[in-house]
């Protein structure tokens, strides 16, 4: 069943406003809805509390008792409630002239009630906006299930077994790591958990820390005080400050230098963080998602990842496939992108030819979701006919003779892939000691020292002192 929570937000010096509304609404049996009442010290004191307690509770109605003050006093009061709540607002006044009544009305308002309270005529307007809010919001979760994934698209097994999880990973403040090649579509994943979320209404801030020299990002992270730097002339937020309330995306995390991974694993433990140059710590709300397209416990393995910071980030691990592996879902991608930039670029209705079809399947994809759609948009630009043909589907040279290799050829390419990442997965298992690796491998040690020589495998870089325990930050070091 629905829980249904009503929260009554009083003021100080309010009278017997907020003790009569206390009274009528605890007359209810406890089956129709629970109360929550919280006291604001003042209109200029809403502090971090109030939004606090509109997530946790997400109320469906929200009931102000207002004391006579000027109008202009609520507005620091709905920019909160604006973007916090997604509940209705009931405004509870004394009793006023029509003048002064009118002055208090803001958009989003579901009603309004006048003192003298009529226990009666509060119960049955109260009743009513429940039974309406909760339609409303579910109403309101379906479309932002809707939306939050209509950019996932895919039918392959593979592909919804991940993005199944979505909707549920989304409901908590859960850290989330999601690996992937380059192009599979790791920050539309990332999107769609923040949009899901409670966190919605608040910013997505996306940061790749492979594309920001290793000098500059604290900085990008955790802002600086004037003074921190030559030049730094005045105070600088960073996008933990700036995703306050929100979600900050961490792509290709496995790029951040050690001591920026040692500031966001305790800023992960303590909610607080440091500015560059500054001798106050900050605290933040900030939910983390981390991406990354290589294997993290290999960079752990390499101390190029402290272990302790990928353990923190991968609670909840997301493992998008490579777009080879969900053939099925080529073809209905590519419609996808069709339709999405023929509507764009004003060009007539386009379709393929079945040989198109076929080429694009036949194709290897190393560049996955990201270079389908750029194929498309060529494509789309480019065609002077409504049928697009097979010499009008394009790739790099490298890629389209790929596309062309025989059985063979294919087939030993996937076995020396398959060699390498084997071969590589063992030595991290047991930091590069060649006897044990090849013994679990139930191979001989020259014929795997062979195999290692083969795909040109450095062992030294597994052997390094990353293996001590996380606390050891010289050995995490490397």
């Amino acid at each position: 069943m629905e829980q249904r929570t009503l929260l009554l937000l009083e003021f100080e010096g309010g009278g017997d406003l907020g003790r009569t509304l206390n009274r009528i609404l605890k007359s209810c049996p406890d089956s129709e809805f629970s109360l929550v009442s919280h006291t604001c010290r003042g209109f200029n004191d809403i502090d971090d509390e109030l939004t606090h307690i509109i997530r946790r509770e997400n109320p469906l109605l929200i009931l102000l008792a207002l004391p006579r003050v000027p109008s202009s006093c609520l507005d620091s009061l709905f920019q909160i409630l604006g973007p916090a709540a997604s509940s209705s607002l009931i405004l509870v006044a004394v009793d006023a002239d029509q003048e002064e009544l009118l002055e208090l009305v803001r958009p989003g308002i579901a009603d309004f009630i006048v003192s003298p309270l009529r226990d009666s005529e509060v119960l049955v307007r109260i009743r009513r906006l429940l039974s309406q809010s909760s339609q409303t919001r579910k109403t309101q979760q379906a479309l932002t299930e809707k939306f939050g994934l209509q950019q996932l698209i895919g039918q392959s097994p593979v592909f919804l077994a991940e993005t199944s999880k979505i909707p549920v990973i989304a409901k908590s403040d859960i850290s989330v790591l999601i690996a992937g090649e380059t192009g599979t579509g790791k920050e539309v994943v990332g999107r769609s958990i923040h949009y899901l979320s409670p966190r919605a209404s608040r910013p997505f801030v996306p940061i790749n820390c492979g594309a920001i020299p290793v000098e500059l990002l604290e900085n990008e992270l955790f802002g600086h005080d004037r003074g921190a730097f030559t030049g730094a002339s005045g105070s600088r937020a960073g996008l933990i400050q700036e995703a306050d309330k929100g979600t900050l995306f961490l792509d290709e995390v496995d790029s951040l230098p050690l001591l920026a991974q040692v500031k966001l694993l305790r800023f992960l433990q303590s909610k607080e963080f440091r500015p560059l140059g500054s001798t106050k710590s900050l605290k933040a709300d900030v939910r983390i998602i981390a991406a990354s397209n290589a294997n993290l416990e290999q960079a752990v393995a390499t101390g190029a990842l402290r272990r302790d910071l990928y353990y923190r980030l991968n609670v909840v691990p997301l493992v998008l496939p490579p777009l080879r592996e969900r053939s099925r879902d080529i073809i209905l991608l590519a419609h996808h992108f069709l339709a999405e930039y023929a509507a764009r670029l004003n060009s007539p209705a386009l379709d393929f030819s079945p040989e198109a079809e076929r080429k694009l399947l036949l194709y290897s994809w190393p560049g996955n979701v990201r270079e389908l759609e750029h194929v498309i948009e060529r494509v789309v630009v480019l065609c002077t006919q409504k049928t697009i043909s097979e010499d009008q589907i394009t790739f790099s040279n490298e890629n389209d003779q790929l596309s062309r290799l025989s059985f063979r050829e294919m087939k030993a390419n996937v076995i020396s892939q398959f060699e390498q990442t084997y071969i590589q997965n063992l030595l991290i298992a047991y930091k590069g000691n060649i006897s044990q690796a090849a013994q679990a491998a139930q191979k001989e040690r020259r014929t795997f020292w062979e195999l290692v020589r083969k795909h040109k495998i450095d062992v030294q870089k597994f052997k390094l002192n990353s293996f001590s325990e996380p606390g050891n930050t010289r050995a995490q070091a490397g």
